[in-house]
């Protein structure tokens, strides 16, 4: 594992990693060159660079923010933390569905209607996260609206690794050290690129793994759609992904 750095240090090694110059990603984002320049050198950046950041180098907003280690603007975090009682159990119902079929679930998704705000999201924490790379690839987790037991199952039923639930906290605590395989498996639910996400993280991968398997990249698609479910919405989900199995759930 490499020493692990500030968000700037990061950003400087993935504009590397993409041969990415600062005034064309200032360009991209719509910022000075300056403003760039000025994270890149451990500024902490505001809530309007960020967005732009993400925006141009095609994060997802609310991953960016936790991984410069600021709070999330509610318009980008969950919209309903309860629902994480049943996120986790649509994706391991929806993975042993056909393509075709895993297809149609994530469409429902999107087409259901936004609903009201009611609260800021705040995922429950079982034990403090410490400032490091795990503690924020678990907080990204957090904000698809997996619990600890919620990225047990869902990491065992879509990619080689099959952990305990209690072993996410160790984890986000920094009691237990990102290796190359996490960061893969992690990057494959995530949505994010595993080698962009082992730079982020300080991880050193010697040679790139190949890509997630369709069942994976599905996940990750249902996972950041579902995020703006409500807890009724996601049981609804729930529900018809038992349903197209044919078969109720274990359990």
């Amino acid at each position: 594992m490499m020493e692990h750095s500030g968000f700037g240090a990061q950003l400087a090694r993935l504009l590397d990693h993409r041969d990415l110059g600062v005034r064309e990603l200032a360009d991209r984002a719509g910022l000075t060159a300056d403003e760039v320049r000025a994270v890149l050198a451990g500024k902490s950046p505001g809530e309007r660079p960020l967005r732009r950041l993400a925006s141009a180098l095609d994060f997802h907003a609310a991953d960016l923010f936790i991984l410069a280690g600021l709070a999330v603007p509610d318009d980008v975090a969950p919209l309903d933390a309860t629902a994480a009682n049943w996120v986790a159990h649509t994706v391991t119902d929806t993975v042993r569905l056909p393509a075709a079929e895993r297809r149609e679930l994530l469409r429902l998704i999107r087409s259901l209607p936004q609903e009201e705000r009611r609260s800021s999201f705040a995922p429950k924490r079982l034990t403090p996260l410490d400032g490091g790379p795990g503690a924020r690839v678990i907080r990204m987790l957090q904000y698809r609206n997996l619990d600890w037991m919620g990225m047990a199952k869902t990491l065992a039923f879509t990619t080689p690794t099959y952990l305990s639930a209690a072993t996410y906290g160790v984890i986000g605590s920094g009691r237990k050290e990102l290796t190359p395989r996490l960061v893969t498996d992690f990057a494959a639910l995530l949505g994010i690129n595993a080698g962009e996400l082992a730079i982020l993280t300080g991880v050193f991968l010697r040679e790139m793994p190949p890509p997630p398997s369709p069942e994976a990249v599905d996940t990750a698609a249902l996972l950041w759609e579902a995020r703006r479910l409500s807890a009724d919405q996601a049981r609804y989900v729930s529900e018809l992904a038992v349903s197209l199995r044919g078969h109720p759930r274990a359990g």
